[in-house]
């Protein structure tokens, strides 16, 4: 029983290492990356606090170079996710009622255990497994993944302390109650941070969680494991499943008791699972929640008073940091065509000095894609480009996949603004740009706003305010993270909570108290001190 208002450790947003040449933490993670690549790890599911084996399992190798294996991991049988529900439910109670302060310690701990020991063991299993550079590994396995745990604890101390008020004839006090039954987790390949939140920022609250991470994640997701392994998180309370997406969605979605969907990944498959639990909704015993982080088209608009080289630098890095594998990567640009000519110049000199190639050598800019399907899919769209009338590729174009999945940075230079990689996201390291005239900044808002389904992210570049004003209004249902002078990506959490509408997901915004705030049923308590006796109001009475 708690016997206090305990506060909480200050959030503070973990400081990005240089792994500058010779510095203590670029001698560690190239020596862990040496000594985890060179070992074969084995992955087993994580079920009530045991690893658990299948018949089946499958290899894991760096898409870099897709011919070694570093690890195998075992497929999920429907006994084994049964199981998994099972557990969850079966440690429900115990969790929910474990004090909240107790359940914030674990993932407290589970922060510093990632800032301290496991940092380089987090961020080579990243840089392995989905091919990020050391930089990229840093910002996301490290430093995303710290700032999450650190601020949902935060958050989670300012939900239970908002309360109403109450007065000398009654106390009124809210409940902020898990969510019946279980949730399911759905994590993406592409941010081991993002596969960490989801399961932990549901399980702070008191929830229990099935997660089914990425297939293409899973060597960092062992990761994950083993350190809420290691911060005491109970048995049961988040079990992990691998494998057959549909089987294990199939499973979870059937049971009565599942209350709540954290997904994030592809806009087609949340909108099946959105479907899904439309059609059972008569079978669950609560209404659930969904939560989702979808696709993105996101987009840089340059306006002829922007500075070209900062232009240039918005789209090298927004569209080829991680080869462009973000939701919030830039995909698509609009450039005016009085700063264009420079525009293009500085982003050919950008991309030329660009060195590609695996993440083990820390002087590469960009390494490979995440696997050979989403290798054909970008290629598929390059080739296109090549021979069509309407868009020829101006920048990039090569790709190999012998030894690893390898796409150059590749523009494409549209002569139609509805060409087909304007609208469409290829996830991949592939920018559109579509050249406006100048006096046609306001038709090119219009051509922002409606080209795509997408509402992720997007950003303008201008030194004139009124400009800046401007498509600041115009663009408001265009994204949900908009950006002023700055490339559309890199959220940091606690100062630009994320998230997207319209084909880009419920805009729920992780990050915040507002993604935390759907895990939770409220529950309104009213005490009232002197009970009345007596049901006349003085209405009532007569007049004398």
């Amino acid at each position: 029983m708690s016997t206090g208002f305990f506060k909480v450790p200050k959030a503070k947003n973990e400081i990005v290492k240089s792994f500058s040449p010779g510095s203590p933490e670029r001698i560690e993670v190239v020596e862990t990356y040496q000594k985890m690549i060179s070992s074969i790890s084995e992955v087993p599911m994580y079920i009530n606090g045991n690893d658990v084996k299948s018949k089946t399992k499958k290899t894991i190798s760096p898409p870099h170079d897709h011919q070694k294996i570093v690890g195998e991991y075992y497929l999920a049988e429907p006994e084994h996710i049964d199981n998994a529900i099972d557990s969850a439910l079966a440690a429900k109670e115990n969790w929910e009622n474990m004090s909240w302060e107790n359940r914030s310690a674990i993932f407290l701990k589970a922060a510093e255990l990632i800032a301290g020991p496991y940092r380089s063991k987090i961020n080579a299993a990243t840089m392995i497994g989905q091919s990020k550079t050391v930089h990229q590994a840093e910002i996301d396995s490290a430093c995303e993944l710290i700032d999450f745990l650190r601020f949902n604890v935060e958050y989670v101390t300012q939900i239970y302390s908002n309360q109403p008020e109450s007065d000398s004839d009654a106390w009124n006090r809210v409940e902020y109650r898990p969510l019946e039954g279980f949730v399911y987790a759905v994590t993406p390949f592409n941010f081991t941070a993002i596969a960490g939140n989801l399961p932990t920022c549901m399980a702070m609250l008191g929830n229990v969680v099935l997660w089914k991470p990425s297939s293409t994640q899973i060597y960092s997701a062992k990761i994950i494991i083993d350190v809420l392994k290691e911060a005491g998180l109970p048995n049961g309370v988040i079990n992990a499943v691998y494998g057959n997406a549909a089987l294990i969605t199939e499973k979870a979605l059937s049971r009565k008791e599942f209350s709540g969907l954290h997904f994030t990944g592809s806009t087609s498959v949340f909108n099946s699972f959105w479907k899904t639990i439309g059609e059972n909704i008569s079978n669950y015993n609560t209404y659930p929640k969904i939560v989702g982080e979808t696709g993105g088209k996101d987009f840089i608009l340059a306006h002829k008073s922007a500075n070209p080289k900062q232009v240039s630098t918005a789209i090298t890095r927004g569209a080829f940091e991680f080869q462009g594998q973000k939701c919030s990567a830039a995909s698509r640009g609009y450039i005016s065509n009085s700063i264009w000519n420079k525009v293009r110049k500085y982003l050919e000199d950008d991309l030329k000095s660009i060195s590609m190639g695996s993440p083990e050598n820390l002087e590469n800019f960009v390494t490979s894609v995440i696997d050979e399907k989403s290798f054909d899919k970008i290629s598929t769209y390059i080739e296109n480009a090549k021979s069509s009338e309407d868009a020829e590729v101006i920048i990039g174009g090569k790709y190999d996949k012998s030894k690893g999945y390898f796409i150059e940075p590749t523009v494409i230079l549209a002569k139609d603004p509805n060409y087909v990689t304007m609208r469409e996201e290829i996830f991949g390291p592939v920018m559109t740009i579509y050249v406006y005239k100048d006096l046609e900044f306001d038709k090119t808002l219009s051509l922002v706003d409606k080209t795509s389904e997408y509402a992720l992210t997007g950003a303008i570049l201008a030194n004139d305010r009124y400009v800046v004003e401007k498509a600041t209004n115009a663009l408001k249902n265009s994204a949900g993270n908009f950006y002023i002078n700055d490339k559309p990506t890199g959220a940091v959490v606690g100062k630009q909570p994320f998230g997207g509408a319209r084909g880009s997901g419920t805009n729920d915004k992780a990050g915040s108290m507002l993604n935390l705030l759907r895990w939770v049923s409220p529950r309104l308590i009213k005490e009232t001190f002197v009970t009345p006796t007596d049901y006349r109001y003085p209405f009532l009475e007569k007049e004398k």
